[in-house]
């Protein structure tokens, strides 16, 4: 109770205070004005030099006395902004389609004033933000048709503006009866830093009318399909909702998913919580073609501007065309031929977490994306997981989140002129800190590095940078630093970080303990050209050997390294351990080869390669030892990469003591069975993404 006392009294002095100083500064102001009892004026055309009582000094404080008063005037202009900002500034209306513009202004009644006030909100205030994406404008489509839509609507955006702290630009397909609605419930509304635009569904119906749909959204619930072409040609992305959707968090949120796109992703969904796509929920229940449970439509992400490039209502006519000759018509409107699209090209979609599209319609799974309705923007939490699993240390790894330190040393780099520049990027921890010096040597390019480091260790990495005449003449390595949290080192996240922070277009995933090759950096260089990786979904391979001698006369060339391998001296990598991991590299046929080679993808393939920036993250549920780099290579076959062998390029691991990982992973049981638990669910998750060209991996899998 003293506590709460002592908390009322300091609230409450700290508003005294507040209200106090402005009382006591006019005070000041007013008695400085003053001199023997008399008025001194502030205005230079009032003052007088030449009177007996005017001196230096007098000028000097009225002087001071005429700055501060300009200095109070001025904020007091700036109060008066903000508060017409906040009361005046009001949204335009636009219709598209030839139409004519809607304004606030137009038959309000209100007064000069407001009006006034009006202009001056919106006037460019954001320009004097100090955070820049806080002016971002945020759009949003809504296909909305009739009275009860309109009535949704208000809801949805009721529920967006709550939140929000973002411009919005609203863009409305209606019909002649939602716009008439809306178009007046925003001019009168008076909502800051809102846009409405209004697109006539009328002259859209052309477009969908030739689909049979048996969905009760009519022909309106396939009007999604043609925003690239509906939508102004210069807006290059848009969230998409249905008129029943309501907003628990700022849309900003969302909107900066749009960054996390990689690739030719090109829209964003959920996942679909129902059965439906399953065709299970009924005898001779026979739904449109999807990828596992498929994704439901009632929340977008669209890049406009890469669906237009890829020709998207080309793509779209053509499999609802081959589709209905078999399906007949649509049952659930634009989300049948969106998945339909999507089956056959799943490289296109982002899967959005359950969180952003809660469904609770009949037959849903949705509790299984959420246990608290009030904070439905939470992932799975620690406390949904079952501390009795006996692989619940593993999964909450998953969702720990690390401190990170970005560019812990002074980062330089220059992009080269013809966009052939490689990264390597690796992960380390405190143990392999001595490797550094020698990658660095071997390899001159720019490096991207993850350190997973304690505090204190952070500090005697600092110390031993700065005493090394090697990393402190290299300002193209990027060092980031991940701090220590929970028992499992998280691999995959440190490659993460390290592959996000690549300002290069193409990178060199390698591990801390192999040393490249001298020359490797221009010789990948040369083969991204020669590949045409750029334009191409290839991968390249760079061949993996390993020496068990610590002190080693490092290969200067294929011929040397041949002839140690001859010697017994190199070994091809793991091959006495682990010889799957990199046997389809076939190393009998690289001895001889001149010419890059192609070759398959094989279970528990395990390569180092080289990939564009926009390659797949690392899969964060693999921690520790074991298929962290394989599930990515399973990946790429995934997403139809193609494998190429470098016949000149070489890599060696150098022996070090075994990782406590490593360690844990051989002497205890329930690690592997753990791991093992965590592959299959992979391998589920890549069948839900990937559908029937995901069942080679389970295949795969079982026949190893």
């Amino acid at each position: 109770m003293l506590g709460i006392c002592r908390g009322r009294r300091k609230f409450l002095a700290a508003s005294l205070t507040l209200l106090c100083i402005p009382a006591i500064t006019w005070l000041y102001l007013f008695a400085g004005s003053f001199e023997d009892g008399k008025p001194v004026s502030l205005s230079p055309l009032e003052s007088q030099p030449h009177s007996p009582r005017y001196t230096a000094s007098s000028q000097r404080e009225r002087e001071s006395l005429e700055v501060r008063v300009r200095e109070v005037e001025e904020e007091n202009r700036a109060l008066r902004r903000q508060l017409s900002l906040a009361q005046g500034h009001g949204p335009a209306h636009r219709r598209g389609n030839h139409s004519k513009t809607y304004s606030m202004e137009e038959g309000t009644g209100d007064s000069e004033n407001l009006r006034a006030g009006i202009v001056a909100g919106n006037s460019s205030e954001c320009g004097q933000q100090p955070v820049v994406e806080k002016c971002e404008t945020i759009h949003v489509a809504i296909v909305c048709a009739g009275y009860n839509a309109s009535r949704d609507v208000v809801t949805l955006v009721k529920s967006v503006l709550f939140h929000r702290r973002n411009p919005l630009h609203f863009h409305v397909i209606a019909d002649s009866i939602a716009e008439q609605i809306l178009a007046t419930l925003f001019q009168t509304w008076m909502v800051p830093a809102v846009r409405v635009d209004f697109y006539n569904a009328d002259e859209l119906k052309s477009e969908v009318s030739w689909i049979p749909n048996k969905h009760y959204s009519g022909i309106y619930g396939l009007m999604k399909l043609v925003l690239t072409k509906t939508l102004p040609a210069n807006l290059e992305r848009v969230i998409v909702l249905d008129t029943d959707i309501t907003f628990a968090t700022d849309i900003a949120e969302l909107w900066a998913v749009f960054h996390k796109f990689k690739g030719q992703q090109v829209l964003g969904l959920v996942e679909n919580q129902s059965d439906w796509y399953l065709g299970n929920l009924w005898k001779n229940h026979r739904p449109w073609p999807a990828l596992g449970r498929g994704y439901n439509t009632g929340v977008i992400l669209l890049l406009l501007d890469k669906l237009r490039k890829m020709k998207w209502e080309q793509m779209w006519r053509l499999t609802a065309e081959r589709e209905l000759m078999g399906m007949l018509s649509t049952s659930l409107a634009d989300q049948d031929i969106f998945n339909a699209v999507i089956k056959q090209n799943p490289f296109l979609v982002y899967q959005l977490p359950c969180f952003w599209n809660v469904q609770l319609s009949d037959h849903t799974r949705s509790e299984q994306c959420y246990r608290d309705v009030s904070d439905l923007k939470l992932q799975k939490q620690l406390s949904e997981l079952d501390e009795d699993d006996l692989c619940y240390e593993f999964r909450r790894e998953r969702f720990t989140v690390h401190r990170t330190h970005l560019y812990f040393l002074h980062y330089e780099y220059e992009p080269t002129s013809d966009n052939t520049d490689v990264t390597l990027v690796a992960q380390l921890s405190m143990d392999r800190l001595q490797m550094l010096e020698a990658i660095c040597k071997h390899w001159e390019g720019p490096i991207s590095l993850a350190l997973y480091l304690s505090d204190a260790e952070a500090q005697q990495f600092l110390r031993y940078a700065q005493g090394s005449e090697v990393l402190m003449g290299r300002h193209n390595v990027a060092y980031h630093i991940v701090y220590k949290e929970g028992q499992f080192y998280p691999v995959n996240l440190l490659r993460n970080v390290a592959m996000k922070h690549v300002g290069t277009p193409y990178m060199f995933l390698s591990d801390i303990d192999f040393l490249p090759m001298y020359g490797l950096y221009e010789y990948l260089r040369k083969s991204v050209i020669q590949l045409d990786l750029a334009n191409t979904k290839k991968v390249t391979i760079v061949p993996a050997f390993e020496t068990l001698r610590y002190r080693l006369s490092f290969p200067k060339s294929k011929a040397e390294l041949l002839s140690m391998l001859d010697m017994g001296t190199l070994f091809t990598f793991r091959y006495h351990v682990w010889t799957k991991g990199h046997a389809p590299t076939n190393f009998a046929k690289w001895r001889t080869a001149t010419t890059p080679y192609r070759v398959e993808w094989e279970a528990d393939f395990e390569p180092y390669v080289v990939v564009r920036r926009d390659c797949p993250e690392y899969d964060r549920r693999f921690v520790g030892f074991g298929w962290n780099k394989v599930a990515h290579i399973m990946e790429l076959d995934a997403q139809e990469y193609e494998f190429i062998v470098l016949p000149n390029a070489y890599m060696i691991h150098m022996p070090h003591a075994p990782s406590f990982d490593i360690t844990k992973f051989r002497s205890n049981k329930q690690y592997r069975i753990c791991l093992k638990t965590l592959k299959e669910e992979f391998q589920q998750d890549m069948s839900r993404r990937y559908g029937f060209a995901a069942l080679k991996y389970l295949t795969a899998e079982n026949n190893s």
